[in-house]
């Protein structure tokens, strides 16, 4: 009888063993210019790719997030102050260039040149980080107007702004130095001035409203741990913390 007993035990915990997951699987919300390298890092998790305002918005509104993975340090740290995520850190940097079509039919060979009129610029909504992003780089070379009257539309993503440009439906656009390269052969980049980029950091956040948050923060943990700092860097991201 006791043999059978054992027998009964061991069996019900191979069941239990079976039916569980072998690791709890996580939604993350995650930046567009994220979308080709989080795979990558980590291919087991369920992931929500596009604009960081957009996803931000949704984390509000009570979405089922588990991690928020932003290109900017604002947006999380705007849910931090309301308590709807744990304090962001910053986990990769990046720059942004400007692309054109590879046929370049616009003659674009640096900044200054989207100021002829004519040109069909498109750039991202000033709501989404690369926008801001965008406009802090014509503020600071003192290109605003110059070059905002030639913008033709106005998009939800970096992704969505690098396939106008990739399509050839607009002669420039501003992205993230990660996102150009993830078309090769389909657009050309024109660099901005070093002097002119702005301070791009990337922050990421455990969703207060998690229903697993250990599991969430092993995420967080993993990204800044050096494997996955790797893979970023292979994809062209910049280290989180700024050489001196």
């Amino acid at each position: 009888m006791r043999r059978v007993l054992v027998a009964a035990t061991i069996l019900a915990l191979l069941a239990t063993a079976a039916t569980a997951a072998p690791g709890a699987q996580i939604t993350v919300y995650a930046a567009a210019s994220l979308t080709d390298v989080f795979p990558k890092i980590d291919r087991g998790e369920r992931y929500s790719f596009g604009g960081s305002n957009t996803l931000a918005a949704q984390i509000q509104q009570g979405a089922p997030a588990d991690v928020f993975a932003s290109a900017n340090m604002t947006l999380p740290s705007q849910l931090y102050a309301r308590g709807l995520c744990s304090r962001p850190v910053v986990f990769t940097r990046n720059t942004l260039v400007i692309v054109v079509p590879s046929s370049n039919p616009a003659g674009i060979h640096g900044i200054y040149d989207l100021t002829r009129n004519g040109i069909k610029l498109v750039v991202a909504a000033p709501g989404v980080p690369v926008g801001s992003y965008t406009l802090q780089i014509l503020k600071n070379m003192n290109l605003t107007a110059a070059i905002t009257k030639n913008v033709v539309s106005q998009e939800t993503d970096v992704r969505e702004v690098l396939a106008k440009v990739a399509l050839g439906e607009a002669d420039a656009g501003f992205v993230y130095a990660t996102d150009a390269r993830t078309v090769p052969g389909k657009v050309r980049v024109v660099k901005v001035p070093a002097w002119a980029q702005p301070k791009v950091q990337y922050g990421i956040c455990v969703v207060s409203s998690s229903g697993d948050r250990s599991s969430a923060q092993a995420f967080v943990n993993r990204l800044i741990a050096r494997p996955a700092q790797a893979k970023l860097m292979a994809a062209g991201f910049l280290p989180r913390v700024k050489k001196k």
